[in-house]
């Protein structure tokens, strides 16, 4: 009998999942407010010159269950062939250990940067584990902990040569072997710079001066298979003062001549094939790996080895001040974030098979690659190389239109090169049915196949003497004994168990939003007819992913109030520069190329100036109030001043500040008065989503950060996602690829970016539906006022709206503090960690402060238990200040306290229950860092970024 008590359809309801208040902490938590409801609250925070500008439909959502239902019918529609484009994507074996030990792990995808040393230890050990992968790899001497793609790191080591060459020329030499998606990055990025990218072949080098190039780029092995011995090359071109980049598959170093041993100053590439699907293109760990006298120059992220407070050894992220948003319109790249969780996951592949085993896959991949040559040469085919590891070039014996036709047949894929050539690229998943399948595809009609296992008995391979390596690699001993599951599983939760992560407790982090990443919202990234798709592959084959990113670009357009978006870039450095460029090329439609000239304010995201630094604008600088506005008297002035050249505005908003800025259409006025356009930044839409909407209110482009509002995993550092919505007049000027209708201006390598995790955002939006969207902003912004009410008389909040409200974010003043006591911001931060607490983003955008964004997700009780953690660091304060704790020999200047401390001998004139509970309920669930207090300062003066002994880690 059915009960009409319960309503159908809403049995799997997600939006009370995801919102961590319930309805009574909701009314509890506005009484502290002094509103009656969220509406209320929400009227007094949200300027009235924006109110009910969203355009967002409060549709309810479905629930996880249906919403699964329907996700899977589109990825239905996606069709799985067996892959041989190759071009820098191959499909791989993804071991199940770490599918589902990492990858599937929330103690490993809901991590935060490392910026907290302490509490980050585990995944710093992966990562330098993946530095010594690649420095080993490479032949060179330092390597970062990866950047966005292949493509992306090959325009940063365009820009790194072009500072750092002897050879001052303008040009850039890329090899036209290089793969297609690089080249044409490579021109993006060189365009606004004035650099000019001379595409050709190398070959035609030879006799040739090379004193007009700064630096050059060559592909290792060449995008179609070859294999060329450059080391004269480079030779010549370090005559000339010119600098050599080498973009090389680490899968092939296993049994070639790296690059640094033949003089490489550069070496990029991707770690995909290590163990990370195709994704459709991403997301990847990209790597960048240099000579030791250029390491201070090296854009991204850098792990080292330094020692704590007791002169043990403990890893910390190396020289943070190349991290963008502190260099600000003086940093030489725009890159502010890294592909940690990918470069995580290649780094444990290598850790699992080891050099041998990574060595036993190359020489698998290339001998079943020697013998489809041989057989295609038996067969009357014309395969160009005669040296090559995985991939080749074929002119075919037979009309090239038959072979492709029998291809799609035998659901296989090839890379058509040109009218007269085929690619064929294998990998580790290929097998001899793999090879057969080829034959018979490239064979005519009456044609018999070859016969595998005489050719296979030859034995040969196809390598070129010249440059087989002969030096050895991975020999640490974490690469050496971890091959058993067993110890590959206890391995991995032991790095996890270090650190502290979204899956232990709230991440307050502002301006980063670490809101949760729902299990149901995470389940379709492993599914292979997302995972096994080759980013090039025929549209016919993707069609899934066609209707699931114009029904996600919808969406996006919906939340914002934009006429159109991109989904392209693959962070939200590169959805800055995407917005920018789009703008410049609006402005050069219209005749007026020479506006360059970009206002900043200054409370605005830190990367924006790197960005238009970039994108080859002039960087003016705006002034803010006492109260954190932009003083538009300054805006105003600076405006008409550089009226004639003015391209664009980039503000934050809400701002860094953490308030909704009353102005902010005036503001908009003034710059479209004279003749700009108005990017902005997204890095808060957490407060906006179903509020108002920024292409409403006078916001010309956006970049959104996925990985923030739309609840794509941190990943302990990446990936993320920064798509940019745009009005009407600015679609034209949308980032285009090789692969999509608009050809020209791609910046990522991958047409549709980091296309493998837009279902998470997909899913996010259709369970939460517009009116749980909505209620999400909401709760953000009640979440933030609530701690900032609960603190204020403990911390001084910093920048308040002229209702005395924040935003989703507020900003506590610790300066005081230090006056009186000497504690200053990173005590708290290091004495949050022994409450079990991530601390709050430290002294930005003002220095002495922690920025607190608690998040829509996060329950009252956790709120409760950071606000009480915060308040009790606040009493020790006060003791400091009476006297009652040494003013040196504190537990906060001591912070964090770790249980080697603690069963040792107690030096400290305080207790060691007041050092590790200092509140009772730590005693039911406690967090031991595995490190003291880091020493920042001996790490940069000591600078080593590979893995030292093993031993060095088992008393840390």
């Amino acid at each position: 009998m059915n009960n009409p008590c319960i309503p159908l359809g809403t049995l799997d309801e997600f939006v009370a999942r995801h919102i961590g208040p319930r309805e009574d902490d909701i009314e509890a938590m506005l009484a502290l407010t002094g509103h009656d409801s969220l509406d209320a609250l929400v009227d007094s925070v949200i300027p009235a010159s924006i109110k009910g500008s969203s355009v967002l439909t409060l549709t309810p959502g479905q629930g996880e269950a249906e919403a699964l239902a329907a996700l899977k019918g589109i990825a239905a529609n996606n069709q799985l062939y067996s892959n041989h484009i190759g071009q820098g994507y191959y499909p791989c074996h993804t071991p199940a250990p770490i599918l589902r030990n990492l990858l599937e792990n929330p103690a490993w995808y809901t991590a935060y940067t490392p910026y907290q040393p302490e509490i980050s230890q585990g995944r710093l050990e992966a990562l330098l584990n993946f530095q010594t992968l690649v420095s080993d790899l490479t032949g060179m001497e330092i390597a970062n902990a990866s950047l966005l793609d292949e493509a992306t790191a090959a325009a940063e080591a365009m820009t790194f040569c072009k500072r750092l060459a002897k050879n001052k020329a303008p040009a850039f030499f890329a090899s036209r072997d290089c793969h297609p998606q690089t080249l044409d990055v490579l021109l993006t990025r060189a365009r606004p710079l004035g650099i000019e990218v001379v595409i050709g072949d190398e070959a035609a080098l030879e006799g040739q001066p090379l004193d007009g190039y700064f630096g050059l780029l060559l592909q290792y092995p060449a995008s179609t298979g070859a294999i060329v011995d450059h080391r004269a090359l480079v030779q010549r071109a370090h005559a000339a003062g010119a600098l050599v980049s080498v973009s090389a598959d680490l899968l092939a170093l296993t049994l070639l001549a790296p690059p640094g041993e033949w003089g490489a100053d550069v070496v990029i590439g991707s770690a995909q094939r290590f163990g990370v699907p195709l994704g459709f293109g991403g997301p990847h760990a990209a790597y960048f790996a240099t000579r030791d006298v250029f390491k201070r120059d090296m854009p991204g992220r850098l792990v080292g080895v330094s020692i704590d407070r007791f002169g043990k050894p403990a890893l910390r992220l190396a020289m943070q001040t190349r991290e963008q948003h502190i260099r600000r319109e003086k940093a030489t790249s725009n890159i502010c974030t890294a592909q940690v969780l990918l470069a995580n996951i290649a780094s444990m592949y290598a850790v699992y098979h080891g050099p041998q085993g990574l060595a036993q896959i190359a020489r698998r991949v290339h001998r079943l690659t020697a013998i489809l040559v041989q057989g295609l040469r038996q067969l009357g085919h014309h395969v160009e190389q005669a040296h090559f590891f995985d991939t080749v070039s074929v002119v075919t014996a037979r009309p090239l239109a038959d072979v492709l036709a029998a291809a799609n047949a035998a659901r296989l894929n090839l890379r058509l090169i040109d009218d007269l050539r085929v690619g064929v690229a294998l990998d580790e998943t290929c097998e001899q049915g793999s090879v057969e399948a080829l034959w018979q595809v490239f064979a005519g009609a009456g044609q018999a196949l070859p016969d595998f296992a005489a050719l296979a008995a030859d034995g040969a391979d196809c390598l070129p003497s010249v440059l087989l390596r002969d030096t050895h690699y991975l020999q640490h001993p974490v690469f050496n004994r971890y091959h058993s599951e067993t110890e590959l599983m206890r391995y991995l939760r032991r790095l996890g168990d270090k650190d502290l992560a979204l899956d232990r407790s709230m991440i307050a982090l502002g301006s980063c939003t670490m809101k949760l990443n729902a299990a149901s919202e995470m389940t379709p990234i492993t599914w292979p007819e997302f995972g096994a798709l080759h980013p090039f592959a025929p549209a016919s084959q993707s069609l899934g992913y066609r209707q699931l990113t114009d029904e996600l670009e919808a969406m996006l357009c919906a939340a914002t109030g934009y006429d159109a978006m991109s989904l392209q870039p693959n962070a939200g450095s590169q959805g800055e520069y995407a917005g920018l460029l789009a703008i410049r090329a609006y402005h050069a439609s219209r005749g007026e190329a020479g506006r360059d000239v970009c206002l900043i304010p200054s409370s605005a995201h830190g990367t924006n100036p790197a960005t238009a630094q970039m994108a080859g604008m002039q960087v003016v600088v705006v002034n803010c109030d006492e109260r954190g506005n932009v003083d538009v008297a300054d805006l105003q002035h600076k405006a008409e001043q550089h009226k004639a050249r003015l391209a664009a505005l980039m503000i934050t908003y809400p701002s860094t500040h953490g308030v909704f800025e009353d102005v902010i259409t005036r503001i908009c006025d003034i710059i479209h008065a004279c003749g700009g356009q108005v990017y902005l930044d997204g890095a808060n839409m957490n407060a906006m989503v179903g509020l108002c909407a920024p292409g409403k209110f006078g916001g010309d482009v956006s970049h959104l950060n996925l990985h923030k509002t739309f609840c794509i995993p941190h990943g302990g550092g990446g990936p993320g996602v920064g798509p940019i919505g745009v009005k009407a007049h600015l679609a034209p000027f949308l980032p285009g690829h090789g692969h999509l209708p608009k050809q020209q201006g791609a910046v990522s390598a991958a047409p549709y970016g980091s296309a493998s995790i837009l279902p998470i955002t997909w899913m996010y939006i259709r369970m939460m539906g517009g009116a749980g969207l909505k209620r999400a902003s909401q709760l953000a912004i009640l979440s933030a006022n609530y701690i900032a009410r609960r603190l204020e008389e403990h911390y001084p909040v910093l920048y308040t709206g002229e209702n005395g409200l924040v935003a989703h974010e507020c900003i506590l003043d610790l300066r005081p503090l230090k006056d009186s006591s000497g504690i200053g911001v990173e005590d708290v931060a290091k004495r949050l960690i022994d409450f079990g607490f991530h601390a709050p983003t430290m002294s930005f955008p003002v220095a002495g402060t922690l920025m607190v964004e608690p998040t829509e997700s996060e329950s009252k009780e956790e709120l409760d238990r950071f606000c009480a953690a915060m308040i009790c660091i606040r009493e020790e304060i006060r003791a400091v200040e009476n006297g009652t704790l040494d003013a040196l020999d504190n537990p906060l200047k001591n912070a964090p306290h770790t249980a080697s401390e603690l069963v040792g001998e107690w030096a400290h004139s305080y207790s060691r229950e007041l050092a590790v509970y200092p509140l009772a309920d730590l005693r039911e669930s406690k967090y031991w860092p595995p490190v003291g207090r880091v020493d920042n300062v001996y790490g940069d003066r000591n600078l080593a970024c590979a893995c030292p002994p093993l031993s060095s880690y088992q008393d840390a």
